[in-house]
């Protein structure tokens, strides 16, 4: 069965199996073969460096370009043993210089050594007549060793199989076209290369697994912190529902019941027991429903909308029974905003007059609120505490919360002692322009 394309000509899968194997082969060893890849430093906290002394550790970073200088340095020596065939001193030490460059060229150019090694074989093959190995002698032999395994270690498996397919093809057809055909000697470079490639395969092959190994058990201890986080939220929630509710509840009974035990009770005191009333059972409610959203994640919100800025003057008025004297000022064209941007503003005003209240008891606060081309002014201002009534300590979330409610509408926000010795609290939180329809032109 073949894959056709509209208006082409289907393509055997033969042709695009060659293809594909061409396409690889270009990615692996054609693509910029010169490409500058140096080779990257050691690390320093393994097996071998912790073997070696303190003074030396810090430099164990280096080992490997060491190492790869000495494998340069004995192919120079093999290849400038010139009593080996009788070479004179000069050729024999050309000879060591041409068949040690792709070795040392591995540390920067990985690729570029592989085809530089075949090319000062097949130069060297053809200027001397003393091979050990057509068309490799025995120095540009363990050069192209070294270089096949020096880029097998820094490639992956692939590149690895493509060198040995090349160097094969290379040590049949060089000959031939050589006319040396008779003197064709495969099966020593390929043997060798094959079983070289083959463990350093093996070796990359176990260090990726062990890699892939160690990610997905940091994956899973992430994962495991992350249950864990939500198991502690879990029981915090239960916790603090247990506790606060039920001390809530109790606030709303007795609120309740308490006009009941006094005699003909003034107006005022029923009107204030039935406002601490309401107020704990709306904190319940909420509490309630805020928590639930923790403990369970099947949680059923309530249908009671959220508070927005429409319900700002329910807020003032409580406050004010609480006896914070504040005022609102309002700017701009009031208008609907987003229920976040409404939801956040309301919250944010909340917990600055909650801070006033505990804060600066006595003191006047204002509470402004401009309604901008670009989003939503607000400002909260307390003046000083007055008289002797001590403020109540506070866990020091309030600011913080403040803050994760800004940052989550990308907006800005200050908050610190303003100049009459009060406090102030200024955020602005942008709303994005909804972009007009487009009229149809009649």
């Amino acid at each position: 069965m073949t894959e056709t394309t509209t208006g082409a000509t289907p393509r055997p899968p033969e042709l695009r199996l060659a293809s594909g194997l061409i396409q690889s082969l270009r990615d692996d060893l054609l693509t910029d073969p010169f490409v500058y890849r140096p080779l990257a430093p050691m690390r320093t906290d393994g097996r071998l460096p912790r073997l070696l002394p303190r003074r030396i550790r810090p430099r164990a970073a280096y080992l490997p370009h060491a190492a790869v200088a000495a494998v340069a340095f004995f192919v120079f020596l093999l290849g400038n043993t010139d009593h080996f065939y009788g070479m004179p001193p000069v050729q024999a030490l050309l000879v060591g210089v041409l068949a040690a460059a792709p070795v040392l060229m591995t540390l920067v150019r990985p690729v570029g050594a592989f085809w530089a090694a075949l090319a000062v074989a097949a130069v060297l093959a053809v200027l001397q007549d003393q091979v050990m190995v057509w068309p490799w002698s025995p120095a540009t032999f363990v050069a192209h060793l070294a270089v096949m395994t020096l880029v097998a270690l820094r490639s992956r498996p692939r590149v690895a199989g493509w060198m040995w397919v090349v160097t094969l093809l290379f040590g049949t057809a060089l000959p031939v076209l050589a006319g040396s055909a008779g003197s064709v000697q495969p099966a020593p470079m390929a043997i060798a290369s094959a079983m070289v490639l083959l463990a350093v395969t093996v070796r990359n092959t176990r260090r990726e697994a062990r890699q892939e190994v160690t990610a997905q058990q940091e994956v899973t201890a992430v994962e495991r912190d992350r249950r864990t986080l939500l198991e502690e939220r879990t029981t915090i929630a239960r916790e603090l529902h247990d506790v606060v509710a039920h001390h809530m509840s109790v606030v709303a009974i007795q609120a309740e019941a308490a006009p009941y035990r006094v005699k003909n009770p003034p107006p005022e005191l029923e009107a204030a027991f039935a406002t601490i009333r309401e107020n704990a059972v709306a904190a319940l409610t909420e509490l309630r429903r805020v928590l639930g959203v923790v403990r369970s994640a099947d949680y059923e919100a309530p249908e009671a909308p959220q508070p927005t800025l429409a319900s700002l003057d329910g807020l003032l008025a409580n406050v004010r029974e609480a006896g914070l004297s504040v005022e609102k000022t309002v700017t701009g064209a009031v208008r609907e905003l987003p229920q976040g941007v409404e939801l956040s503003a309301y919250r944010i005003v909340q917990e600055a007059l909650s801070n006033s209240l505990r804060h600066a008891p006595g003191a006047a606060a204002g509470v402004e609120l401009s309604y901008v081309l670009g989003g939503l002014g607000i400002r909260v201002v307390n003046g000083p505490a007055v008289g002797d009534v001590r403020p109540s300590p506070g866990a020091g979330h309030g600011i913080t919360g403040m803050r994760e409610r800004v940052a989550m509408l990308e907006g800005e926000m200050t908050a610190g002692e303003s100049p009459g010795g009060g406090y102030e609290v200024a955020v602005f939180l942008p709303v994005r322009s909804r972009p007009q329809p487009e009229e149809t032109p009649v």
